[in-house]
Formats: structure tokens, sequence, C-alpha cells
């Protein structure tokens, strides 16, 4: 029987100790200038019991500030926010509220910790990169190809947290591995890893999500687990199934009873009360987008809207973005969207609407029933009326359900545009 092969070795938890409590600053150090190699780097990220394993190219062209691109599949996040003072690094992401900060131990080693700021100040990661490493999983691969292909997915199954997925994996000749799960709430966006023998690895960081798959095959099936961070483990099952479909996405979210408009008030980014009644979005096609700036399936999502808004807001699309965000004070969840919109280039409205929860946005949103997943999105029509509600939101990481979307989406965006005017609102 072949076994799962260990990801990656981090260093003994006494020598990191002595690291962090130098970082904190509790311990003097002598000062010494470390420039880091540039080129490739192994980054590790201790899920304490298992490895989480991503490659970033780091930059500094000539006369130029330090960047690194995060590599995730065909997925590249440019980070352009690096801070580099004697031997201390700092990495802050540019969408998420979230950085790296460790020591230089020279210049192909940096150790020390990730910090998700969103999740509160204790939420940490350990983590050392390496220069110069270029797999992304330790140990041999092969491309036999046994796991390619379109999976029935089931996670947690038996419990009350079950969910469903569909599993897309590809495989090369050399084993190297990329794929992702399709859920009814969004998609685990750009995953990648690698094949030795019947285990798979699949591994993604995105500033957000540190998400770490393993799975092994018994006869037809997979057994996996899937880690997120170190707050959350749980198994996942897998058949070969090609054929195999989630619910439609336009039926989980629906209208209650009584109600055909969308209705709301809340503050834009300026402190201005915007309503999809308001003069401004009279007889226009209107998307609104329940979100939120710490939400990757939101950033899919709205890169897809503002396409669609610069090709149909001559025609009368418009968006509105309603935001619920996870700080509790506001001013720094404005400035979360703020951040958010400038980085995306977002040209259309965004309001705030509160803490981020599904409860909230029940309260807040009450014409909506059984809200169930951020992104959510809702199409209103030129007269006011809701048409269409759908679920989250399977990005390009999905390959052709996100290929179909698309196009389905323009046919409907296209169908709304043509139908006539009615001064209604």
């Amino acid at each position: 029987m072949s076994r799962i092969y260990s990801p990656g070795i981090m260093l003994p938890r006494s020598v990191t100790a002595c690291l962090l409590l130098i970082l904190s600053g509790c311990a003097q150090r002598p000062s010494r200038e470390i420039i880091p190699r540039t080129g490739v780097w192994r980054m590790e990220m201790d899920l304490e019991g298992a490895v989480l394993p991503f490659q970033f190219q780091l930059q500094r062209p000539a006369d130029s500030t330090w960047t690194a691109l995060i590599q995730n599949a065909s997925e590249s996040i440019v980070v352009k926010d690096i801070e580099l003072h004697h031997d201390t690094f700092v990495m802050r992401m540019p969408l998420f509220d979230s950085e790296f900060r460790g020591l230089l131990l020279s210049d192909s080693l940096i150790e020390g910790e990730w910090h998700n700021h969103l999740k509160g100040p204790d939420h940490r990661i350990r983590f050392i990169a390496r220069a110069g490493q270029t797999h992304r999983f330790a140990g041999p691969s092969n491309g036999s190809g046994r796991f390619a292909g379109t999976w029935e997915a089931h996670f947690s199954p038996g419990t009350a947290d079950a969910y469903n997925a569909i599993g897309i994996f590809e495989q090369g000749p050399d084993g190297r591995a990329i794929g992702t799960f399709v859920t009814e709430t969004g998609d685990y966006r750009f995953l990648e890893g690698s094949v030795h023998e019947d285990s798979l690895w699949l591994s993604s960081f995105d500033g957000s999500h540190a998400f770490l798959f393993s799975a092994r095959l018994r006869g037809d099936s997979i057994e996996g687990q899937f880690r997120s961070g170190t707050h959350w483990q749980e198994p996942w099952i897998g058949i070969r199934n090609p054929s195999y479909e989630l619910r439609n996405p336009d039926s989980l979210t629906f209208l209650k009873e009584g109600y055909d408009m969308a209705d709301f008030t809340f503050p834009d980014l300026d402190g201005n009360d915007v309503s999809p009644h308001d003069p401004r979005f009279r007889n226009k096609v209107l998307m609104l987008q329940v979100m939120g700036s710490w939400c990757p399936n939101c950033v899919d999502e709205t890169i897809l809207l503002k396409d669609l808004h610069e090709e149909y807001a001559a025609r009368g699309l418009d968006v509105i973005a309603i935001a619920f965000e996870k700080y509790m004070d506001d001013s720094k969840a404005i400035q979360a969207l703020r951040r958010f919109k400038t980085t995306l280039g977002i040209p259309y409205t965004i309001v705030y609407a509160g803490m981020a929860s599904k409860e909230q946005a029940a309260a807040k949103l009450p014409f909506l029933d059984h809200i169930m997943s951020y992104p959510t999105c809702i199409f209103v029509d030129r007269s006011g009326k809701v048409r269409r509600i759908r679920t989250g939101f399977n990005g390009p990481s999905t390959g052709k359900h996100f290929e179909a979307y698309k196009r389905n989406l323009r046919h409907f965006v296209e169908q709304l545009l043509g139908e006539a005017a009615a001064d209604t609102i």
C-alpha cells in the first residue's frame, strides 16, 4: 500500500519560538542588512499537522521597489506592498487584510508568521520561505492520470455540515495536478499540486484563504481531507461521475411572498444614501450584488460585473454592490471597501450594509428568502421587478462551468436590455 507523502518539513518549534521572540521585539539582536534573492521561492505554511505550500516569484527590477507574484495554477496575484528593513521582511496582500511578517535568516530563508487581521489579532500561521525551490509539494510525482476527470464529491458526509460539490481535476504527464471544487455557494478557486501513485495533494493561497486538500484512491472512489487554515478540517469523498450536477443556483434564494421588487437604502462610501428606486436608476437594468471585500469568490464575480458594466452601461445596465464587511468598526469597513474599489477599478456604486453574516443579510434585505452565500446576484428589469436571483459564483477556475455561465449571463442581460422601458419605479 502506498502512502500519502508529507508535503514539507518545518523548522523545529524551539527554533521557531526563538525566532518569533526576536521578531516580536522582546529580545535585542544585532542590526544587519540582508538582501533576499530574486526569483522563485517556496512558502510553507504550518497548519499544525500538515504543511500548505505555494510558490511566489520575488522581483526587484533595477531602481524599483520589491514585488512578488504568487502563483496558484493559472492565477497570478501581484503583491506590491513589500518592506525590507535590515533583516525584517513584511509582505502585505493587495486585496485582503493580511500580511506575512518574518525574519530574513539568510538571503535564501525567511521565517515568520502570516497574520489574517480580519479574523482577529490571534489568527496567525507560522511559515518558512526558501529561495530556489521549484517544487510545490515534496516527494516524487508521476503521470498516471488516475485523478483526472470529474468527480461527484461530498464534504463532511453524514453530518449536519454536509454539502455536495463537483471535483474537477487535470493531471499532466509530469504528475502536476490542477483543479477545483464547484459548490452551491461558490468554487474553491485555483488549486495546484501533484499526484504520487494513489495520492493527490492540492493547495491554494490567495491572501484570504489558505486551502489544503489531500486525497487517496480507494478502488473507484476517493477519500480525502480538506483543511482551511488551522481552524477547519473536514473529510470528503469522491466518486467518478462526469454527469453529476448540483441544484440550480437560480433556485436557492428567492423573493419572499408578497414581494416583486428589491427595496433597500444604504449609504455609499461617501455617506450618501442609495436606493434602487433613485431617479438615476430609473428605467435601467440593475444587477444587485450581495458581496464582501473579504470574499475571493466576490472578487471573481466583481471582475465579471465590471466587464459587463463597461460593455453594456451605455445601453442602460448598472450595478450596485451591497457590501457586508467583517469589521466591527464601520470606518475600517469603509476603508477596506475603498481599497477594494480602487484596486479592482470598479466604476459602479458600492453601498455599505453592515456586518457580514447570513443573519445580518436576511435582516437588512427582508425581501429575500434563504440567503445562503456571498456573493448573491439579483437581476432587476427596467420596471424594477426582480427577474432572477443567482446564488454563489463559480469563477474562472471552473473552466467550462464559468464559460457557460458567462454566455448565459450575457444572453440574459441582453434580453433584459432589449425589453421596453417602463416608467414605474
